[in-house]
């Protein structure tokens, strides 16, 4: 009865300030017309002088049984709304809104008058006008993708002279791929297959444009040559309906093609973009690496359609989670960041919440989501509700209003939180029979086996095969949806109450039992080790367990009817909360850049850097521009826990160690006691890379770092053997640790320049001037052998120091620089090779070249055998590398 009330109050307040204008304005208590008011940008292409808000609402009236208002609402539309306006509206506004509400109306009016008693006199006429405005879109689909142009002039269609639109180039994947319901209902209704059929068009256009390797689709993309623009991905705003509309087609339609790309789909969602209980944007060619910290409110639609799959954890943890938000806010912001706080602050009365809580109580029969419902209701009336209907939220943190009344609040708001609170005997009809559109408007099922458009499953099209079992072809998955038990949900939620709030729960009982002679008191976040074997059986104890994700990391889940106690339910709940609290810390604490590890000895002369990520402890390479040089040294025991048994080996070097056992920071502690200049840990995850995985930083062990003095470097697993490789060939490997790369004129100041790296051409253009200079140049090079060795003959003194480079301003980074192996350019160092050799080993260096190799200092010379013997295996890397590079060069352009 009370969402009754507040759906009078909002409908009569339209009906009397403001049909037939599109929406209410209630804070001024008028109709809103398109030109009449300021511009709001594209949120007024949702408007088109069509009585927006009374088409949008038809069926919301029966669900409500409100049958005699519904009869004078769809006389009013039949009598009053004109479609033939000369006005730019949006496709996408139009068809789930509009479209979809006359398809909605005529549904629940064909069957009333089946009923008998209401609606005798009507013959179709809402049907009439939603063909009519079918024929008024389809002009958009004039593209030679078959993707819509995403606004069409009501009465000039597009790119005509007067259509005022029919230049844009690109629309969001959700417009373009959120059509088929209401496309494919208009055919069947009226048996005209064009409009089936140039939906169906534009979703095999999308699904052929997906990235391949990681099955996600971009937010944008362009409509003419169905390349990416925005190349971010996720589940809310430019992408969600295209995801919910391929599972309802499937449910709607019957074709098996849509449940086969919703479940491949899907499984990329799960496998990149679902970090339970938060659903983050990823990078469609890099999907490890999360697109933004924030998510926006639509995704709320997502528990829901969750539901509707049958995978009904992550749906009530997601949810939980967002309910937690609206706690704090008391509505859901247009934007959260991952640790909660409000990143954009309005809220539009949007119903995407309100979807989900409906479709989770059906699913579970958990009165827990009747206590949500109320709250939302108890909200919109306390801090939405003004005296000519409810006002949007302009800001959700000082409660202040926006002039505004969507259309789509009277649509899906009061729809579902009726639907919430009904009992069969409210309805006058069974809601089991239709789906909802992404407007919540209802669409029989029986359209499923009418006027069917003839069409071949597209068998060029491969599948990805997924075994997973929750993809069974039921829907829902009546196995996952019902485990038959009655605290399931609650289980589940569980884990998440303090979220948001970070109020650790106190378990009395179990700390003064700590205090006396009994057990241990609980493990505690800051000392847990994911290698250690008792932290791992006291996590199993607690109910916690622990997944390694792809890129090194690992991630914990607590499900407390798993525990072995409901003491030890607790203590995991209090662990996963301080580990939430200490995460986030850490995400809070300054965020560094990448740093370099630049191989400088022989052949590599520092042209392969490396991406390394930084430490939050010792030094400071950004403070520190000649970085750290020196060779590098393998410790004993490899992964650097305990006490250096080889300090002889690794004093005056640069350590390498393993990652794992324990924390980064006694690393750092052990080595520099055996009297290493400085560190770099080798991620021990088989295969990780910087080129898919995120920078990743060395935090602290929690106490006071200030004792580490070394510089200290992370390099993932790729990187790393490219140091291990190089010491397994060349024995002596000299390393450069700085904050950026540096150019080989930097590094080699004060020392002699190998000819090695000089350039090819002038060496055989100036032969003779060359061979001249160098026996004016033999003294020199026998006054400093040290530094002649150092750097072109280092392989002959394996146990010779490094030395540190002359200060200097380092060049500025290529965007190859940052890459996990990357060739500083010709345009860095005036020593280099020619661009066209870049990276390669020079002629004067391969055996046809040898002659006048002979004419160098004996310094020289006498590394030239091993050189020539190496030069065929270094061609292959620097190739490889350079194959490397160039396809990070196209992932950075494609971000940027």
């Amino acid at each position: 009865n009370q969402v009754l009330e507040m759906f009078d109050h909002a409908y009569s307040n339209y009906m009397e300030h403001a049909y037939p204008a599109d929406e209410l304005m209630p804070l001024t208590c008028r109709g809103r017309v398109r030109g009449q008011e300021p511009s709001r940008g594209d949120v007024d292409d949702a408007l088109g002088k069509f009585s927006l808000t009374l088409i949008d609402t038809l069926d919301t009236l029966v669900v409500l049984n409100k049958t005699k208002e519904f009869e004078e609402a769809v006389k009013k539309v039949i009598k009053d709304v004109n479609l033939d306006n000369d006005i730019v509206v949006s496709v996408f506004e139009t068809n789930i809104r509009v479209l979809g509400g006359l398809l909605g109306g005529h549904s629940v009016a064909i069957m009333l008058k089946e009923k008998g008693e209401y609606m005798q006199w009507y013959n179709g006429e809402l049907l009439h006008m939603a063909k009519e405005l079918g024929y008024k879109l389809l002009p958009a689909f004039n593209t030679t993708s078959g993707l819509p142009y995403p606004r069409v002039n009501l009465k000039f269609g597009v790119r005509h002279p007067e259509a005022r639109t029919g230049t844009e180039t690109d629309t969001c994947t959700a417009c373009a791929g959120t059509l088929i319901l209401e496309f494919a209902a208009l055919s069947r209704f009226t048996g005209t297959s064009i409009f089936e059929e140039y939906a169906r068009k534009a979703l095999d256009f999308i699904w052929e444009k997906r990235q391949r390797s990681s099955n996600l689709v971009g937010v944008t993309i362009n409509i003419h040559t169905g390349d990416w623009v925005r190349k971010d991905s996720g589940v809310g705003a430019g992408i969600d309906s295209y995801y919910e509309y391929l599972l309802k087609a499937y449910v709607l339609l019957g074709d098996d093609s849509f449940l086969e790309r919703f479940n491949t789909h899907y499984d990329a969602i799960m496998r990149y973009i679902s970090q339970p209980p938060l659903l983050l944007d990823v990078h469609i060619h890099k999907p490890m690496l999360n697109a933004r910290t924030w998510m926006d409110s639509l995704l709320a639609f997502f528990p829901g359609l969750q539901v509707l799959k049958g995978d009904i954890r992550p749906a009530i943890e997601t949810h939980e989670m967002l309910y937690q938000v609206i706690k704090k806010h008391n509505f859901l912001p247009e934007a959260f960041t991952t640790d909660f706080r409000v990143h954009w602050a309005q809220h539009p009365l949007r119903p995407e919440f309100a979807e989900s809580t409906y479709f989770l109580y059906k699913a579970t029969g958990d009165p827990y989501y009747l206590e949500v419902g109320k709250t939302l209701i108890e909200n919109l009336n306390k801090y939405a509700r003004v005296p000519c209907g409810f006002a949007a939220m302009k800001d959700v943190r000082t409660g202040s209003h926006e002039d505004r009344m969507d259309s789509f609040f009277l649509a899906e708001m009061f729809k579902y939180l009726y639907l919430l609170f009904a009992d069969k005997e409210d309805m006058i009809f069974d809601i089991e029979d239709y789906i909802f559109t992404t407007e919540a408007h209802l669409l029989p099922l029986w359209l499923s086996t009418t006027n069917q458009t003839i069409s071949k499953k597209n068998t060029s099209t491969e599948y990805t095969e997924l075994d997973d079992s929750n993809f069974d072809w039921t829907c829902p998955n009546t196995q996952i949806l019902f485990p038959n038990d009655p605290m399931f949900a609650q289980s589940i939620r569980e884990p998440l109450k303090n979220v948001v709030d970070k109020s650790c729960p106190r378990g009395i009982s179990r700390v003064e039992e700590s205090l006396g002679s009994g057990p241990k008191p609980p493990l505690r976040a800051r000392d847990f080790m994911a290698s250690n074997p008792e932290h791992l059986e006291i996590l199993k104890k607690m109910g916690v367990s622990l997944i390694h994700l792809k890129d090194g990391r690992v991630q914990l889940v607590q499900h407390a009817v798993q525990a072995a106690s409901s003491l030890d339910a607790e203590d995991g709940l209090r662990f996963m909360q301080e580990m939430i609290e200490l995460s986030s810390q850490q995400q809070k604490e300054q965020q560094l850049p990448p740093r370099a590890v630049q191989i400088v000895s022989h052949p590599f002369f520092g042209r392969v850097v490396l991406t390394a990520g930084p430490a939050q402890f010792g030094m400071d390479l950004s403070k520190h521009k000649a970085g750290t040089r020196g060779f590098v040294a393998t410790i004993k025991p490899y992964n650097g826990c305990s006490e250096i048994t080889n300090p002889e080996a690794v004093k005056e070097k640069i350590a390498l160690m393993q990652r794992g056992q324990c924390m980064f920071a006694e690393k750092a502690r052990n080595i520099q006691k055996a009297g290493a200049i400085g560190g770099i840990v080798i991620d021990d995850n088989e295969g990780s890379s910087s080129d898919t995985a995120p920078l990743f930083q060395m935090a602290g062990d929690g106490k006071n770092t200030d004792d580490i003095t070394i510089p200290m470097l992370f390099l993932f697993n790729k990187e790393g053997n490219i140091i291990l490789d190089a010491i397994r060939e060349y024995e002596a490997v000299e390393v450069l640790l700085s904050d950026k790369a540096k150019d080989r004129a930097t590094i080699f100041k004060g020392k002699m320049i190998p000819n090695y790296i000089i350039d090819s051409n002038l060496e055989m253009e100036n032969m003779d001037q060359k061979s001249s200079e160098n026996d004016s140049h033999q003294p020199n090079s026998k006054e400093a052998p040290s530094e002649s060795q150092d750097a072109g003959a280092v392989s002959e003194e394996p146990e010779g120091g490094g030395e540190s480079p002359a200060g200097g301003d380092p060049a500025p980074l290529s965007p190859a620089s940052t890459g996990s192996a990357a060739v500083p350019g010709a345009e860095e160092d005036p020593h280099g090779p020619a661009p066209a050799q870049a990276g390669a080993p020079e002629p004067a260096c391969t055996p046809e070249h040898s002659q006048p190799q002979e004419q160098n200092t004996h310094t020289e010379s006498s590394s030239k055998a091993p050189w020539d013997s190496k030069v065929q295996p270094m061609e292959s890397i620097l190739a490889d590398w350079n194959e490397d590079i160039e396809a990070f060069e196209m992932m950075e352009k494609d971000e940027l």
